[in-house]
């Protein structure tokens, strides 16, 4: 049966969010920061998901999830400003039950 996740995401001025994400809908991590609006609007999701601009570029706080990386997602940071050890596409990270208590802070503006 699906269930909203709970995830915990840091914004670009400092403000920890608290939020229930829906597992049933296919969304991913930077649908729901654009769904919840927690960026300025046009800064994140500028390609629309496809890997192609790090708009929604991230870092992964916790060990919630791994830090592997998908080769196209290896590439755009490869090219990203800000990019960290533990940095990770939002548009790469599906909203599942398995991402439960996920915290990330997203990355400043490209």
């Amino acid at each position: 049966m699906p269930q909203d996740i709970t995830l915990k995401i840091t914004d670009r001025n400092g403000q920890t969010h608290e939020i229930q994400a829906p597992t049933d809908m296919n969304l991913n991590v930077m649908e729901v920061i654009r769904m919840y609006e927690l960026a300025e609007e046009g800064t994140v999701g500028v390609c629309g998901g496809m890997a192609m601009c790090a708009s929604c570029q991230c870092y992964v706080l916790n060990d919630v999830i791994s830090l592997e990386r998908n080769p196209d997602e290896e590439a755009m940071l490869w090219e990203a400003y800000h990019v960290k050890d533990n940095s990770r596409l939002g548009c790469q990270i599906r909203i599942t039950e398995e991402i439960d208590g996920l915290e990330l802070e997203i990355a400043p503006e490209q």
